[in-house]
């Protein structure tokens, strides 16, 4: 199924896609092979979906001062710790605890979605997002994208967006 939109269906069911459902946000599931060897799932997923890297975000959770923020950033760069933490009013971020992510969003790693989270946090999607008409983030399961404008990914979660991308 590499690279196979699952057409009108909404995919698998997961927390992500049943909180867009019920909200009513318009999405797009794409399913491809996940391979247990890859390690960047995120270019992984750019790769199999034939995507540039700069439409394909991924979720990272830090500690911000004690409280738990998603960001959003494209897999082409990585996150900016500083600017995240400037973004919700925090002096410094530091990236999350894996064991602490899973507990607290109902994901494991490599599929991490920003929506759909057991516990919700602040999230803030970086502004290139805002450059497409959609980016493509976790489905909430390796191998699951959901393809997403980006102004309804920020609704959906509740977020903002920030310069947090740093090549």
């Amino acid at each position: 199924m590499t690279g196979k939109a699952s057409g009108g269906a909404r995919g698998p069911a997961t927390p992500a896609t049943v909180a867009l459902t019920t909200a009513g946000i318009p999405f797009t599931a794409h399913t491809y092979e996940h391979h247990d060897t890859a390690t960047n799932f995120g270019e992984e997923a750019a790769a199999e979906l034939g995507l540039s890297a700069e439409r394909v975000f991924k979720t990272l959770l830090v500690d911000a001062e004690g409280t738990l923020v998603v960001g959003v950033v494209p897999v082409s760069g990585r996150l900016d710790l500083k600017a995240l933490a400037a973004a919700v009013g925090a002096k410094k971020a530091s990236l999350a605890d894996p064991a602490l992510v899973e507990r607290r969003t109902g994901y494991v790693v490599g599929g991490i979605s920003p929506l759909g989270q057991r516990t919700a946090a602040t999230t803030v999607v970086d502004a290139s997002a805002a450059s497409f008409a959609s980016v493509f983030v976790s489905g909430g399961r390796r191998g699951f994208d959901i393809e997403i404008a980006p102004d309804d990914l920020v609704r959906a979660t509740g977020g903002s967006y920030a310069a947090i991308r740093r090549d």
